[in-house]
């Protein structure tokens, strides 16, 4: 239900009809979980057979890091939805999550990371000539997209650049769990794994996390064939649309307060603090659920055993709370404890990764980029579950010299 007189979603809507996959909340995101705040940051929905929805960062802590209590492994979406084999270690829970976890961790510690800085920055770079010249772009199609996925697949899996639009495709689909596509494309993805690691086994190790995961003892056996592939899956639908939204919201952003791209400018030292705060505003990492193994008490109602939580990063994140002016971007914010990563066990592995694509492009695009606008009549519709992704960002600027050579 919408208010009549504002046109956004209303408190009876959030206090008992809340529909995480509706397009109005999409649209009206952040408003109408500030609603559910202030009136029920823990609510039951009847939505979807019933689950309830949680938005106030201290309950939103506690479901995600009391996994003995609210576990992954009985499901982590509204409506269930089976996938085609388990996306490990987010739908397991510890300990053998902790198994699988330490395996992916190993690659992407800040130690590991930093090596890929210098490849990174030329990859950014040659993305921004590819359009700096026409002062216009789409900035998701042309940048937002193609950097975490062309990164991710040269330095982290060594797979062929080549396939990245077909596998992003398919990682984005299969984010939107509601959609009959999307377990065909989860289906779709395992199979380009399967061949990828196949076509692994024939060229020999690079002591890369593809490697470590085909090679991996789980337990004091082999892991499976599904396993592998499963643990591959999610750094792949981690790896790729999470850091694309993320982009793509900070350059709205940036072209909604131009006077952040100019003190960042002045003062560039300042980019690494705003990486944080557009991690905490514009994370694209919005929710997950959680199911209640055991009755239990949350926000002084009673969660029964089974019944589906919807926890919200993104709202968590903008709890007035934990967070002074919590909708403001401030540079000069002293206390910034974000969950825009998760918490808990099952926090993002890749976190390091991302915050250094994310640096790195800020540095550049402060450089590089001068007088952003979004297009004349640009309308920006999301990619809404449990990631937040504007599916374009037509921008202009002043149109600048390309850092190499063309052709």
């Amino acid at each position: 239900m919408t208010d009549a007189a504002t046109g956004q979603l209303d408190a009876e809507w959030v206090e008992h009809h809340f529909d995480h996959l509706s397009p109005e909340l999409a649209r009206d995101l952040h408003p109408t979980l500030a609603l559910a705040r202030s009136r029920c940051p823990v609510a039951h929905s009847d939505q979807y057979d019933g689950f309830w929805v949680v938005t106030g960062y201290e309950d939103v802590l506690r479901v995600a890091q009391d996994w003995e209590t609210f576990s992954s492994e009985l499901g982590i979406t509204v409506p269930h939805t089976p996938t085609p084999m388990k996306i490990l270690p987010v739908t397991i829970d510890p300990p053998l999550q902790r198994t699988f976890k330490r395996l992916i961790n190993t690659h992407f510690r800040p130690v590991v990371v930093v090596e890929w800085e210098q490849q990174t920055r030329a990859l950014v770079n040659r993305l921004i000539d590819g359009f700096i010249e026409a002062g216009e772009c789409d900035f998701m199609t042309e940048f937002a997209r193609p950097l975490p996925g062309l990164a991710f697949f040269d330095m982290a899996l060594h797979a062929p650049a080549e396939d990245l639009e077909m596998v992003n495709h398919w990682a984005t689909l299969a984010s939107l769990s509601h959609l009959e596509e999307s377990r065909e494309s989860h289906g779709k993805l395992a199979a380009w794994i399967g061949a990828l690691m196949a076509k692994r086994r024939e060229e020999g190790p690079r002591g890369d996390v593809v490697d470590a995961v085909m090679n991996a003892d789980i337990e004091g056996r082999p892991i499976t064939p599904a396993e592998a592939v499963g643990t591959v899956q999610l750094l792949v639908l981690g790896g790729l649309e999470t850091t694309a939204g993320a982009l793509g919201m900070s350059m709205i952003r940036f072209c909604r307060h131009p006077e952040i791209l100019a003190r960042l400018r002045e003062n560039p030292e300042l980019i690494p603090d705003a990486v944080e705060e557009l991690l905490r505003l514009d994370g694209s990492f919005i929710c997950i659920a959680r199911t209640a193994r055991h009755d239990t008490e949350l926000g002084g109602h009673q969660i029964k055993a089974g019944e589906r939580v919807l926890i919200y990063w993104a709202s968590a994140n903008r709890d007035e709370s934990e967070f002074d002016n919590a909708d403001t971007f401030d540079l000069d914010r002293g206390r910034n404890r974000h969950i825009a990563f998760g918490a808990g066990p099952h926090r993002c592995a890749g976190s390091n990764l991302a915050r250094m694509n994310l640096r790195i492009a800020l540095e550049e695009i402060v450089t590089r980029l001068v007088d952003v606008r979004l297009q004349p009549g640009a309308d920006i519709d999301y990619h809404s579950t449990f990631n937040r992704a504007p599916q374009s960002v037509p921008i202009t600027f002043t149109p600048g010299p390309r850092l190499t050579p063309a052709g």
